[in-house]
């Protein structure tokens, strides 16, 4: 449902509009612009942060995209060490993206977490993995993982398109960030792309706010619908 609709409809309704009449010239509304809010959208975040247990959740426009929000955390000068077996497009973003930012990156296998502990730099920011890994589907120890990048002050980063959280919440377990290609068993149809961030902690959350602000990623509402309907049979799927 959308306990916040003035009309309580059963089925989350499209809000496809881009703008929102405000309350008057001098005050704004729950929502003003959509690539900074839209109805739809809140609904859709709020049932994934449920579902991943998540302080909040954001829906983009593409896994990618997600993933990029997550890279924009670190600045020029920090590092970020990722799993040696990745997603083709992950790796493509660190290594001809991230690098001219600044960011240096550094594959790791995160199945070994010797291999880990060794690999961490006082310029390590962030751990980036996936269990079960694209495209060798190897499983790496969230928790134990968990435990190395924490007690080093580094923040680990799930993805976590193979497992959705019908199957493993890896935020209860250690992780601090989870993404998914939602396009995959959000979606189930194939007919919609899309990404999640989920985040553990408030502080992460208003930062990935405002970088799905500033830089337009946010999912429209119509594909937001769409996954909102995919959800519904993804536990049977």
């Amino acid at each position: 449902g959308c306990p916040e609709d003035p009309y309580p409809p059963s089925n989350t309704p499209i809000y496809q509009t881009s703008t929102f009449v405000q309350p008057s010239c001098s005050e704004f509304g729950a929502y003003d612009y959509t690539r900074s809010g839209n109805p739809t959208r809140t609904a859709l975040e709020k049932h994934v942060a449920l579902l991943e247990q998540a302080a909040a959740a954001f829906a983009f426009a593409s896994g990618m995209a997600a993933l990029h929000t997550v890279m924009r955390l670190l600045k020029a000068g920090d590092e970020v060490l990722f799993n040696e077996d990745i997603y083709g497009g992950m790796h493509r973003l660190l290594t001809q993206d991230c690098v001219h930012a600044g960011v240096k990156v550094q594959a790791v296998d995160t199945t070994d977490l010797g291999a880990v502990a060794r690999a961490i730099t006082p310029r390590t920011r962030l751990i980036h993995t996936e269990s079960p890994s694209n495209p060798r589907m190897r499983i790496t120890d969230l928790k134990g993982l968990a435990d190395v990048a924490h007690a080093r002050g580094v923040l680990l980063c799930v993805d976590s398109t193979m497992m959705p959280p019908v199957l493993c919440k890896p935020l209860t377990i250690g992780a601090d960030i989870v993404v998914h290609s939602a396009t995959k068993f959000f979606s189930g149809h194939a007919d919609c792309t899309g990404g999640f961030v989920c985040v553990r902690e408030p502080s992460l959350a208003h930062r990935v706010a405002f970088l799905q602000n500033a830089e337009g990623t946010a999912l429209a509402p119509f594909e937001c619908f769409l996954f909102l309907r995919g959800i519904k049979t993804m536990h049977l799927r």
